[in-house]
């Protein structure tokens, strides 16, 4: 009840339409090159942060939020997730993350491989699972389609989203392209992962050909695009493969990012040699494949050791537990990774890599993304106080906790219903 009544006096502090506002004596976690800066202030005008420092003057008319020296952070990364194209993980009408044309009924005329498909224009904004992880601190995420039996490997393209409701959510310059590699992936490239590189090879071919029949015309003209340049996930773990990845990405324009990395530390020279970004599950020990057989704990710290940019990323139920990143960044530190890097890993180091260019970080021009929290952000018994999306208070509920108010309330006369919005 007490997290309940702060978030509530917060929000009532700030009208619903507003975009300026002063966030006084705060613990600010900036993940810039500043650091931490205790007791200082956070002016927002606009939607976007114009001042930081002590002792900043409010200008008339702006609400003022007092932290009285709780932590503010940017806005945290949800990892790689299907928020908003994935609602109920077992029911397939809610899931529109992954393509399947091969295994159509009747069966589908012409390839199964289309790099053109694209989740973002499925996304809804709406989705109850957003506001589940959007309470928990999380302002942004990265679409990620899937590799499914009956379609390819070359999973399709997905973009960084901003989780604040709007419908073009996407944010500029993030659409990436989504290749999943290794032993998941070796039945649809004919049982072995050397196929891929036969296949994959082939596609590029064909895209610079602008002709051949693995791909469609508009999947030829999508893959060529990032052949100039573009930005390709990998999801990869074995350090072979990894090796593997980089030499094709360099050989043909790409910009890599690897998802997964398990025995990345093994190749960590070749990453940083390469600038690529290794998106880490800092929960993953026990190897669940042959692929990651040199997993552990203190990958996150090994990369970071070796120069390696570290973001985070989980597994499984990445979805409906993005909320969990914070707890993923949280392991590494006690694994070894400083804790500036692993907040840099859920807030700067995947806008960075996603191109996100005005997100992430706490710095004068910066999109106004802000978590309040009650302790360190990186305890899993710390709760997001407040959240903002461009200087506007989000409204601190879910579906989760309008269930909890409905059946906590004392049965009266009538039936319990929902909460008012």
């Amino acid at each position: 009840m007490k997290r309940l009544l702060i978030s509530v006096l917060l929000a009532a502090a700030l009208p619903a339409a507003a975009q300026d506002l002063l966030i006084r004596d705060a613990t600010v976690h900036t993940a810039a090159a500043a650091g931490t800066l205790k007791d200082h202030d956070v002016l927002v005008q606009g939607g976007v942060v114009r001042a930081i420092g002590p002792d900043l003057a409010a200008p008339a008319g702006v609400p003022v939020v007092e932290a009285k020296g709780r932590p503010l952070t940017p806005g945290l990364f949800g990892g790689l997730t299907g928020l908003g194209i994935e609602e109920v993980s077992g029911e397939a009408a809610t899931v529109d993350a992954g393509l399947a044309l091969g295994a159509m009924t009747p069966a589908h005329e012409g390839s199964s491989w289309r790099p053109e498909f694209d989740v973002d224009v499925a996304f809804n904004p709406h989705s109850a699972a957003i506001g589940v992880n959007r309470v928990e601190g999380i302002t942004f995420t990265v679409l990620s389609p899937s590799a499914l039996p009956g379609g390819s490997f070359v999973a399709g393209q997905g973009s960084a989203v901003l989780l604040d409701g709007r419908y073009d959510a996407a944010l500029d310059g993030s659409r990436s392209l989504f290749i999943d590699l290794g032993s998941d992936a070796s039945p649809l490239s004919g049982g072995s992962r050397a196929g891929q590189w036969m296949l994959l090879e082939q596609a590029v071919a064909e895209a610079r050909a602008g002709n051949g029949d693995l791909l469609t015309r508009a999947g030829r003209a999508t893959l060529a695009r990032y052949l100039a340049g573009g930005r390709v996930v990998f999801q990869v773990d074995r350090a072979a493969d990894i090796r593997q990845v980089l030499a094709f990405a360099k050989k043909n324009g790409m910009r890599p990012v690897i998802a997964g990395g398990a025995e990345a530390w093994r190749v960590a020279a070749e990453l940083k040699a390469a600038d690529a970004v290794v998106l880490v599950d800092a929960l993953a020990n026990l190897p669940g494949s042959f692929d990651s057989l040199a997993s552990g704990l203190d990958t996150a710290a090994r990369l970071h050791r070796a120069g390696v940019k570290v973001g985070f990323s989980q597994r499984g139920d990445a979805t409906h537990n993005a909320r969990k990143q914070r707890q993923l960044a949280g392991n590494a530190v006690a694994h070894g990774l400083p804790w500036d890097a692993a907040l840099a890993g859920l807030t700067a180091v995947p806008a960075d890599a996603f191109g996100v260019a005005n997100r992430g970080r706490i710095a004068v021009g910066q999109a106004a993304d802000l978590v309040l929290w009650s302790g360190d952000p990186l305890e899993v018994n710390t709760w997001a106080e407040q959240v903002w999306f461009n200087g506007i208070a989000a409204r601190m509920s879910s579906r989760q906790t309008e269930l909890r108010d409905r059946y906590l309330a004392p049965e009266g006369a009538l039936p319990r219903a929902y909460p008012t919005r």
